[in-house]
């Protein structure tokens, strides 16, 4: 599904893809990655920002997939210049509304339900406990201030209780 996504993107926008792979790559709220600059990124290792919701300073690695793609969108653009530039206005990015229904777009040409801009960050958290089984980490890199939070947002209460029905046998 990530995939699909990924590639429906990018066929269709080098913006759009570029905002899903920040999202899935750093776990992000869009709030977040809308308001990045060139400067922020270009030639970097890590992404240091202030989170706009808990106003707690980050420190997000770059992941070299990412890194790829952003060194290729951004070969051609201003230091001062959005990432997500809006195509209204001479440089303002794009809003929270556009960026939902881009992803929205992309889930119902796809056949996908239930995708919004924090399908991101819940990708990001999943694929990385799934990987690491750290969920204290997770927590710490979502910036979740309860372990049990992080969990529920990340799909894995829900998880063990399909589990658990799905193994009844009576």
């Amino acid at each position: 599904m990530v995939r699909d996504i990924s590639n429906y993107l990018q066929i269709r926008s080098d913006r759009n893809h570029v905002m899903f792979l920040i999202g899935i790559y750093t776990g992000l709220r869009i709030s977040d990655i809308r308001k990045l600059r060139v400067r922020d990124l270009r030639g970097k290792s890590h992404l240091e920002i202030i989170s706009q919701k808990t106003e707690k300073k980050m420190r997000v690695a770059i992941n070299d997939n990412l890194k790829e793609a952003l060194d290729e969108y951004l070969k051609n653009k201003c230091d001062y210049e959005y990432i997500l530039k809006s195509r209204e206005g001479d440089n303002r990015p794009i809003s929270n509304n556009q960026a939902y229904n881009i992803l929205s777009e992309a889930a119902e040409a796809l056949g996908i339900d239930n995708i919004g801009t924090h399908s991101m960050r819940k990708t990001f958290g999943y694929h990385l406990y799934q990987k690491t089984k750290d969920i204290v980490l997770v927590k710490e890199l979502l910036s979740h201030s309860d372990i049990e939070i992080t969990k529920r947002y990340i799909g894995l209460v829900q998880r063990s209780k399909d589990v658990a029905v799905n193994d009844l046998s009576f």
